[in-house]
């Protein structure tokens, strides 16, 4: 096989796996087959030696396909060789016990924000977070924070990417994006007031590196009863101070930024 028909191989493979990773309930041969354009039989042989590899799984009852151990094994090493995850451990523990609420801790990559870890809080209330998915960076108090931070070049381009809506409440102008950005910029602390969940509101703060670089994100979300507006001073500086302990053990340094 060549080095092209290895490579569109690869493509395919993973393609399927990325389908099945957005499908809880799993997926059948002829599903995965609309939506990759692929032959059945095509699907079939990626699907056989992906289960081989332990990659995905088939349920006998309903013949359809999940994501299988090998990739829960990989994404846990993945998360364990993450520097910032095991520095932020205490840090968002602490933040959790001190306010009560939802901590959760996001990493900056390629355009996109990303949940790498989450301690729920003991409230019975749901959220839709789940580590490894993305979140919005317009539509979330850790998308503003770490936005905020960013060279123009590098927001505009995200802002380009176009502003859907989420709630009635994202912001979808880029003027009042922009100047949110600038806000967000000056006080230290982002606000999302249901912007990406009705009914949650969350705080969030930037977390730097050594390079003085923004990479990720600390946040306390929770219901609009519990963060309420006569809070969000308290809360915004134990966000904050949180960020700041993280970016100090990043090796960061104020003179830096």
């Amino acid at each position: 096989m060549d080095k092209e028909l290895r490579v569109q191989s690869l493509e395919r493979a993973f393609k399927i796996l990325e389908i099945l990773s957005e499908e809880k309930e799993g997926l059948g041969v002829t599903e995965i087959s609309r939506i990759t354009s692929l032959h059945k039989s095509t699907v079939h042989r990626f699907l056989r030696d992906l289960e081989i590899l332990n990659y995905v799984e088939k349920d006998e009852k309903t013949d359809k396909y999940k994501l299988g151990i090998k990739i829960l094994q990989l994404a846990g090493r993945f998360l364990d060789h993450m520097d910032i995850r095991d520095q932020a451990k205490d840090s968002i523990k602490e933040l959790a016990d001190i306010t009560g609420e939802t901590v959760h801790l996001v990493i900056y990559n390629k355009k996109e924000a990303v949940y790498i870890d989450k301690i729920d809080s003991k409230k019975t209330i749901r959220m839709h977070s789940q580590i490894g998915k993305t979140i919005p960076m317009h539509a979330s108090a850790v998308g503003k924070a770490i936005l905020s931070h960013l060279s123009e070049e590098e927001k505009e381009k995200i802002i380009k990417r176009g502003l859907p809506a989420f709630t009635p409440n994202t912001l979808v102008d880029p003027e009042r994006l922009r100047e949110e950005l600038e806000k967000v910029r000056r006080r230290g602390f982002a606000f999302d007031n249901e912007e990406n969940e009705e009914g949650i509101r969350c705080i969030a703060a930037p977390i730097f590196d050594y390079t003085g670089s923004v990479v990720a994100a600390v946040s306390i979300s929770g219901p609009k009863f519990s963060i309420t507006q006569d809070r969000i001073e308290e809360l915004s500086k134990l966000v904050k101070n949180c960020a700041e302990r993280i970016s100090e053990k990043l090796g960061f340094t104020k003179k830096k930024q």
